[in-house]
């Protein structure tokens, strides 16, 4: 297990929010940030609140690096239109965000795994890039083994989550396909997500 994963629930309390949604979340017990001076609160700065922003976001995605989360802010920049709603469809291109969207796992980190493992196919090819860009109409399933895993099974009956419109599943076969890219309003964020602040950091 590596230690971004083990430390998962940390991001929670350090941003003061249940990230992921999830029952399992110490902040439904404890609202208040690890550590011995977690109870501190102070307002923040502009600087520290699209700081906070930035953190949220690259959090909810599995904790994707700096410099991997830069790329990906310098691309939304390249491309036309709006850089907050580009950053969001390439984020939400991500292979193992679309395997977390497709309710194949319980967790974006167990979605970086599963892919990094070799358990997924893109078009009926194996893909073990979590940061793979799909494209629309692309078609996700998971390898004979996998379809078998506890995990996964555990997933797919959860109540936890529902699975957004730009996304298809049939999780009898564990056959899927991403639809569209997404604007912000379409993905289902447990917390308010403000990819403006995120732009407002970079952009410096």
């Amino acid at each position: 297990m590596s230690k971004r994963e083990e430390s998962k629930y940390k991001i929670n309390r350090r941003l003061g929010v249940n990230l992921w949604g999830r029952a399992k979340s110490p902040l439904n017990r404890r609202e208040y940030g690890p550590g011995q001076h977690g109870q501190r609160r102070k307002k923040p700065s502009d600087y520290g609140t699209q700081l906070a922003a930035k953190q949220k976001l690259k959090g909810y995605y599995a904790n994707i690096g700096e410099r991997q989360f830069r790329r990906l802010y310098q691309e939304a920049v390249r491309r036309r239109g709006d850089t907050g709603e580009n950053l969001i469809e390439l984020l939400e291109r991500r292979l193992d965000a679309t395997v977390y969207r497709m309710k194949l796992v319980p967790t974006p980190f167990a979605a970086r795994q599963l892919v990094n493992h070799g358990h997924v196919m893109v078009n009926g090819r194996r893909v073990n890039i979590p940061s793979y860009e799909l494209r629309d109409g692309d078609t996700i399933e998971l390898k004979a083994k996998a379809k078998e895993m506890a995990l996964v099974l555990e997933a797919t009956q959860s109540s936890e989550r529902d699975i957004p419109g730009y996304i298809e599943i049939d999780h009898e076969r564990m056959l899927g396909r991403f639809v569209r890219a997404p604007k912000l309003a379409d993905v289902p964020y447990p917390v308010t997500m403000e990819p403006n602040l995120v732009i407002e950091y970079y952009s410096r």
